[in-house]
């Protein structure tokens, strides 16, 4: 049997569009209650990276939250709204976030509520491929079903993120350090990423593409009009049909390879689409960062040499720009592998000799003072 996904064009952030848009995408499914029983506690596992602003496109919009939240609270649910970003997993950060992120006011408005949990619990995950146990934040146990409600992004890392890394926030925000500094290599990161959201088992996937991310992402990208609204009953088909809208194929990101690889997903003509195609909404021009590449080398079998030489010349790296930095230290404090200290100038300065590649810097810096930069010969190359 073909898996369900729907594709449902929605132009900004209006709330009655929206929501007539999810109204549709939820139809096109056949309604909430194939997966969901009324009466359920339902978490919508949103994307809060960081305290960011609507308008920026790094977090899943509030608009389009409240909408999905009101859809399932007049279907007869309970709605817990939450996340686990970057950082300590406490209420003086979350509180931050909910009320930057525009959450709190959803919150608010729909009378849904947002996660104050902030405990951990270890799951047993059989389904693993790399990960047969993990550790998760405690909000899981607080509801009976998971929505992941991701934003479609360019990610200087993966790649593309969306609906499977989006679970990645079911872990507490310090233990994600783990995570990186124990998996250098993109493929082994990948298992993880997929193990994680097997774990969790997303009854639904949601992405906001109204206005997506590209470039220099997942949170210091350009926003850009992608018009979409993606509904699927598998996150794992609904990444795959995303990154069809904006010119990537199954190789080009390391979670659907591996996906692919382990049979999670086919070719994307194995989909059922509803509502519009992927033709319809493709973006061949939607620019993507090359973080990752096929040389990545920092676990492999080899010559010490060869690794130099590729992380060197062939591997893009993060650069600070030292014009916008300001020393917070909150990228030192964010990187897995330890490397980033502050200079007596108030600047971030990166041990490149031990850089991972995580992109957490990138990723978590307030003021977008770290830039991916391409090497040269990576360039002339076009890898």
């Amino acid at each position: 049997m073909k898996i369900k996904c729907s594709l449902t064009r929605c132009t900004g952030y209006d709330y009655e569009k929206v929501y007539e848009a999810l109204s549709e995408s939820i139809e096109n499914l056949g309604g909430f209650a194939p997966y969901i029983a009324k009466g359920e506690r339902v978490l919508l596992k949103v994307n809060l990276v960081m305290k960011k602003r609507p308008e920026e496109a790094a977090t899943t919009h509030p608009v389009f939250v409240k909408a999905l939240a009101t859809l399932l609270l007049e279907y007869g649910t309970e709605v817990l709204i939450g996340d686990s970003p970057g950082g300590p997993f406490i209420s003086s950060l979350m509180n931050s976030v909910y009320s930057g992120t525009g959450m709190s006011q959803v919150s608010k408005e729909t009378g849904a509520r947002l996660n104050v949990n902030y405990n951990s619990c270890t799951k047993d995950n059989p389904d693993g491929f790399i990960m047969k146990h993990l550790t998760l934040t405690d909000m899981i146990n607080d509801v009976d079903k998971v929505i992941s409600v991701a934003k479609l992004k360019a990610h200087a890392m993966m790649t593309f993120t969306g609906a499977v890394k989006n679970m990645f926030g079911m872990v507490p925000g310090l233990s994600k350090a783990e995570y990186h500094l124990n998996m250098p290599n993109y493929e082994h990161f990948a298992d993880m990423l997929i193990d994680v959201c097997l774990c969790c088992k997303p009854v639904l996937s949601f992405m906001d593409g109204i206005v997506s991310m590209e470039g220099n992402g997942p949170t210091a990208g350009d926003p850009v009009n992608t018009n979409v609204i993606l509904a699927s009953e598998s996150p794992y088909h609904l990444d795959q049909a995303a990154c069809g809208i904006i010119d990537l194929s199954t190789d080009d990101v390391p979670v659907l390879k591996r996906l692919k690889a382990r049979g999670i997903i086919g070719e994307i003509g194995d989909i059922d689409f509803a509502g519009g195609s992927i033709e319809e909404f493709y973006n061949k021009d939607f620019k993507i960062s090359r973080g990752s590449s096929l040389f990545d080398v920092q676990d492999s079998n080899l010559p010490g040499f060869i690794k130099t030489f590729v992380g060197r010349c062939l591997q893009t790296r993060p650069h600070i720009n030292l014009g916008l930095c300001v020393g917070c230290g909150i990228c030192k404090d964010a990187c897995p592998a330890n490397i980033i200290d502050i200079n007596a100038g108030k600047k971030a300065v990166i041990n490149y000799k031990k850089c991972i590649r995580c992109y957490c810097c990138q990723e978590l810096c307030p003021q977008k003072a770290v830039k991916m930069h391409r090497p040269t010969l990576a360039k002339l190359l076009k890898i």
